[in-house]
């Protein structure tokens, strides 16, 4: 699900997530190619976790890297620095 920005909204409404469900969270925006802080990210999947255990979610971008038929603003070394930092957030926060 989509919580890139402040327009996502919080994470209260995770507490309906049934038990044994996964639930992704999609805090990497795939729409430009800033990249997003380790700590934010971390501090937002602790803000998630507050409402459904930690081993129920992961970690994605929030979309695909071309969501719409033009792609977006991204280049390519962004996507892979992207998904690089996702990598080494799962593995610090669930490992």
């Amino acid at each position: 699900m989509e919580w890139d920005n402040d327009r996502s909204g919080g994470f209260e409404p995770l507490r309906f997530l049934p038990k044994g469900k996964h639930l992704v969270l999609g805090l990497v925006t795939s729409k430009t190619g800033v990249l997003e802080r380790k700590n934010d990210l971390e501090r937002r999947i602790d803000e998630a976790s507050r409402f459904v255990p930690l081993d129920q979610l992961c970690l994605s971008p929030q979309c695909g890297f071309a969501s719409t038929e033009e792609g977006n603003t991204l280049a390519e070394e962004e996507h892979w620095a992207k998904l690089a930092m996702i990598v080494e957030v799962a593995r610090e926060v669930w490992v």
